[in-house]
């Protein structure tokens, strides 16, 4: 499956994005989704992912609270809601696909491009 992620941008402390992640081809209904965030100089890091079916979602504790993750199968989507957001979420954002239920990037198959958050007063 390959994955387009957007809806990256520039916000204040405290703001809102919303983060989307299309995939093509006809598979995506039969993977695992995550989100994983990279900021400069430091490991790529798990942020949420959510199961085959929207059921069962996972958050890590820097983004619990104030994430939201969603998927729409119909739409071959996936999103990351962010509400108040600080400086330490500045990173790129990265949508993957798994097979497995899992946090590990190495065992993502698919990533997409990235999409830079920045959080900037």
């Amino acid at each position: 499956v390959q994955l387009q992620a957007s809806g990256g941008g520039v916000v204040l402390p405290g703001g809102s994005l919303t983060l989307s992640c299309v995939a093509s081809g006809r598979t995506f209904s039969s993977y695992n989704m995550a989100w994983f965030r990279q900021a400069p100089g430091k490991e790529r890091e798990f942020v949420s992912r959510i199961t085959i079916a929207g059921i069962n979602k996972d958050y890590s504790e820097s983004v619990k609270g104030r994430f939201t993750i969603s998927r729409d199968n119909a739409k071959n989507t996936v999103y990351l809601q962010m509400n108040d957001l600080n400086f330490e979420d500045t990173a790129t954002y990265y949508c993957a696909a798994a097979r497995g239920l899992t946090k590990r990037p190495d065992l993502h198959e698919s990533w997409g491009q990235g999409t830079q958050v920045t959080v900037s007063s």
